[in-house]
């Protein structure tokens, strides 16, 4: 029989810091990763379930957080593109997404004290990128049209990557809650991203929350979420 092990807490010599590792793939469901302080070391990697080169992509997640200042949500680095994908919030308001180091920037409806959440699609064929809060549709931009993602991937919560796997920047880090992280290879439809929102009943093929492998560093904590 196939044992599964137990998560590991792992204390390191660097002060205030430590690791936490899932050893197997886990349900968060109704979890949170807490980010409580501004850091250039606290954040969490995600190891996905399908590693190739993408012609389209959707990202979604959820976010709480009352920063005014610019942050990094999701950062996805190759080896040859330390921003392959990233969704960043520039400002209140004002979503930015890049793809192979282009840059898109996409106003939305900011609301204070209560979690939004964000899907990004986007294909190659055509290069649109669209951005969704809280289920409705952003105006659409243009990034990458032909473009291929690289595979091999550092994919990481909570701080932008400036190199594969680091050059954190603690002013460019999140404080507040993340969770629901999904990412498929292809573009959902508008009733799946809608049918996402409201219910989360969808089979995510690249990430999926609710079967996720992944490792915290520094000051991230897995909590019970808030507001459900």
């Amino acid at each position: 029989m196939e044992k599964l092990w137990p998560c590991l807490l792992v204390l390191m010599n660097l002060p205030g810091a430590f690791l936490q590792i899932a050893s197997h793939p886990t349900d968060l469901d109704r979890n949170a990763f807490v980010f409580p302080k501004e850091s250039e070391n606290s954040y969490v990697i995600l190891f996905p379930q399908l590693q190739k080169p993408m012609k389209a992509f959707t990202v979604c997640l959820q976010v709480y957080t009352d920063l005014t200042r610019p942050h990094s949500l999701f950062s996805y680095a190759t080896k040859s593109q330390s921003n392959e994908i990233l969704l960043f919030k520039e400002r209140p308001g004002l979503f930015s997404v890049s793809v192979g180091g282009s840059d898109a920037f996409i106003k939305f409806p900011e609301m204070f004290y209560t979690p939004q959440h964000f899907c990004v699609t986007w294909e190659s064929i055509t290069g649109l990128t669209e951005l969704w809060v809280d289920g409705k549709p952003m105006v659409r931009a243009s990034l990458r049209r032909g473009y291929t993602v690289g595979s091999g991937a550092s994919i990481v919560l909570g701080q932008e990557q400036d190199s594969f796997g680091g050059g954190f920047d603690k002013n460019q880090s999140l404080v507040g809650d993340i969770e629901d992280v999904n990412m498929w290879d292809f573009v959902l439809s508008p009733s799946q991203i809608r049918t996402l929102y409201t219910t989360g009943a969808l089979s995510p093929n690249v990430l999926n929350w609710r079967n996720l492998l992944y490792e915290t560093r520094g000051e991230v904590f897995l909590k019970k979420e808030l507001w459900r």
